[in-house]
């Protein structure tokens, strides 16, 4: 079994899909976050606080680039790293990819409802968050497209996008 990796906006589900489809698969699971956490030993909000995005992309990238040697494991990435550098290249030539594609109206009330502490998000109100999205998601959406399998996820649950890959026989 090779290495699975998807990709895609803050909130998309991809850690939640993650989890189920890397069990269904046989697969270790690998949250890249808490892997960059692990490494670094830091919080990624610490992590942002302290030393700033582009420190993070640059550890976050390394952790990518380490974690995509290791076999048989589906890890779900950050929002914004395979936007960083070649990162989708180097995803794309060891993983098969999966952009968990969401509309920007469920990203917003999946993001305005969660828990998670978003270093990039949380002094957001209402439409600063909207157009945060709108705009990111512009920027991103290039490198998300450049998955080798596009999941349109607005209407589907974890158990449905699961069956879905599954029958595509990754």
């Amino acid at each position: 079994m090779a290495t699975v990796v998807i990709v895609g906006f803050p909130g998309a589900g991809k850690t939640t899909l993650g989890r189920s489809l890397a069990d269904r698969l046989h697969l270790a699971f690998v949250d890249l976050d808490a892997r960059v956490e692990e490494r670094y030993h830091i919080s990624v909000p610490h992590l942002f606080q302290k030393y700033g995005e582009p420190a993070f992309r640059k550890c976050e990238y390394e952790t990518l680039i380490e974690t995509l040697s290791l076999p048989d494991v589906l890890i779900a990435t950050g929002g914004g790293a395979p936007c960083f550098g070649d990162a989708m290249q180097q995803i794309n030539t060891y993983a098969t990819s999966i952009y968990l594609e969401q509309s920007e109206e469920v990203l917003f009330q999946r993001l305005r409802n969660s828990n998670k502490v978003r270093p990039l998000l949380q002094l957001l109100d209402d439409d600063a968050l909207r157009e945060y999205i709108h705009r990111t998601l512009q920027e991103r959406e290039p490198y998300y497209q450049q998955a080798k399998m596009t999941l349109k996820a607005d209407n589907l649950d974890v158990e449905q996008l699961v069956n879905k890959i599954v029958s595509l026989q990754l």
